[in-house]
């Protein structure tokens, strides 16, 4: 949230210019001063057609957001819960840009790995302890009777 935009990622910064604002009277509690103020805040930006995605960030965005997108593609946030306009659109705004780094989030691969000697021959002995310990458990036989 930077003069220059919204700032997502080091390589994805949203322009002001692309974000469309809007204001509207909220509903719930607050007496009559949610009656003659606007401080609901509105955003959209439209993922389909901006040109601040590099066409992988969008195929991506738009795969992982499919249930969020309208059908021209626009990712609409309502920001209501303060009476106060200003931290309202703050609000919309981060949660515009947390909803796009979860989005864009690579998980990294998992790099496959063989166990140590050491932890092979623990394994190996605490089996053995084990085993031994489950063959004490067996059934006392009588060989007297």
């Amino acid at each position: 949230m930077s003069e220059q935009g919204l700032r997502v990622r080091p390589d994805l910064i949203i322009p002001e210019s692309e974000l469309d604002e809007s204001s509207s009277r909220a509903g719930g509690p607050g007496g009559q001063h949610v009656n003659k103020t606007a401080t609901r805040i509105t955003l959209r930006w439209n993922l389909s057609t901006s040109p601040s995605l590099r066409e992988w960030q969008r195929r991506r965005l738009t795969e992982r957001l499919s249930s969020k997108l309208t059908r021209e593609g626009e990712i609409i946030l309502h920001a209501s819960s303060s009476r106060s306009q200003k931290k309202n659109r703050i609000d919309a705004r981060r949660r515009l840009i947390e909803l796009l780094q979860e989005a864009m989030y690579v998980k990294p691969t998992r790099k496959a790995t063989k166990p140590s000697r050491g932890q092979k021959e623990r394994r190996i002995t605490n089996k053995k302890k084990r085993s031994q310990a489950k063959k004490l458990r067996g059934r006392v036989r009588n060989d007297e009777g």
